[in-house]
């Protein structure tokens, strides 16, 4: 497996475990989750990546975590 692939998968992850109960939490709840998660897998986003990543999971849109990886941080 290579770094990226890692990467992809670790993200596609923390989304997952994000998205699961996003339903009745608001974004700042969202937002201290997604960065939780990010922290116990030991990668980091961009405010704006995390910004972009909160805002799509409150609005119940699918995360492209492949691109997201791709960027890096």
């Amino acid at each position: 497996m290579t770094d990226q692939d890692a990467r992809t998968e670790a993200l596609r992850n923390v989304v997952d475990r994000v998205t699961a109960w996003q339903e009745s939490a608001t974004e700042g709840t969202i937002r201290e989750e997604l960065d939780s998660a990010l922290g116990e897998v030991g990668l980091d986003l961009t405010d704006a990546q995390r910004e972009q990543v909160t805002r799509q999971i409150s609005d119940g849109q699918d995360v492209d975590v492949e691109s997201l990886a791709s960027q890096g941080a």
